[in-house]
């Protein structure tokens, strides 16, 4: 069952950010495949939800390592997958309280 994915305004504005930056400093190819990593990725947790690791960041919190640069948190019920924010795995990790 593919449940429906909402993504929170923190996840969408540093996807955003992410992906300029990407553009910017890299390259569109490696932009496209980072976003087919992301696709990817919340494909595999439409269907298989429980597949990732809980976090310990967060009650109910799972988290998906997109690169190793870059790891998306979830929650996820019955009928959708809330995507809570994506990390840059190189901050703070103390940054990351703030987002979820």
């Amino acid at each position: 069952m593919r449940r429906k994915v909402i993504i929170s305004k923190t996840a969408e504005k540093k996807l955003v950010l992410l992906l300029g930056y990407l553009t910017e400093n890299w390259s569109v190819t490696v932009k496209k495949e980072f976003i087919e990593k992301l696709d990817s990725s919340i494909s595999t947790i439409q269907i298989h939800p429980n597949i990732f690791p809980e976090s310990k960041k967060g009650k109910g919190l799972r988290k998906c390592v997109i690169t190793k640069q870059t790891t998306l948190y979830y929650r996820f019920n019955s009928e959708r997958i809330n995507v809570v924010t994506i990390f840059d795995t190189r901050q703070n990790p103390k940054k990351l309280k703030k987002e979820i």
